[in-house]
């Protein structure tokens, strides 16, 4: 008498990582900006079909601002580290040196996300270029914030425009990001930031002395 034959049981799948493909998605977006990267981009870099991607992350506009959420968190985390550091002077040096070292690294796409993907974005787009403006100005604010600290501990002087300040490290951010994605080296960079740091820092020495 035969044994009944058994149906085969279906081997388990591959476990699907989320973070590992939100990541391959986060620096397509980086290398393209919102509009230039297309979902065929995004399929071959997460190595998934379309109908898995909308399931696992939504739409393509979702899955931008969970991949612009870990950039905030990985890449570009050293903003919010930087704040902590004890002088305002130091916080300036250390955002606009890990700036440099981060934007013209040349393991990923150069130059800041955010930055590149707010100036690229077109009229059909521009509620993408308002929610990366508000990445911008979150930063902004939050620098602001920590000048007007320094302000109140005697750091910086009573009357140190804190908001103008923060403008101007930012200004400068976006305009290293520019550079960066024209080609301009990390030596290069850090060379500005050298400069700007001392200038900066100057002004600040400058403005204390006057009210002492």
């Amino acid at each position: 008498m035969n044994e009944p034959v058994m149906p085969k049981k279906r081997g388990r799948p591959v476990a699907f990582d989320y973070d590992t493909a939100l990541e391959k998605a986060m620096h397509a977006f980086w290398q393209h900006g919102y509009e230039g990267t297309s979902m065929a981009t995004l399929m071959t870099a997460m190595d998934m079909n379309k109908a898995s991607i909308y399931a696992a992350y939504g739409s393509k506009e979702a899955l931008f601002q969970k991949a612009l959420d870990a950039y905030v968190q990985g890449p570009a985390g050293f903003i919010a580290t930087s704040l902590q550091e004890p002088t305002a002077a130091q916080v300036i040096h250390a955002l606009l040196t890990q700036a440099a070292n981060m934007l013209a690294e040349g393991s990923h796409a150069a130059g800041c996300l955010v930055t590149k993907g707010a100036l690229a974005c077109s009229a059909e787009a521009a509620h993408m270029q308002t929610l990366l403006s508000g990445y911008r100005n979150t930063t902004e604010a939050k620098l602001a914030q920590r000048f007007e600290r320094a302000r109140a501990e005697g750091d910086l002087s009573a009357d140190a425009d804190a908001v103008a300040l923060a403008r101007l490290v930012m200004t400068l951010h976006q305009g290293m990001t520019v550079q960066a994605v024209s080609g301009v080296t990390q030596a290069e960079l850090l060379a500005m930031v050298k400069m700007a740091s001392e200038l900066i820092t100057a002004y600040v020495g400058t403005t204390q002395q006057a009210h002492t």
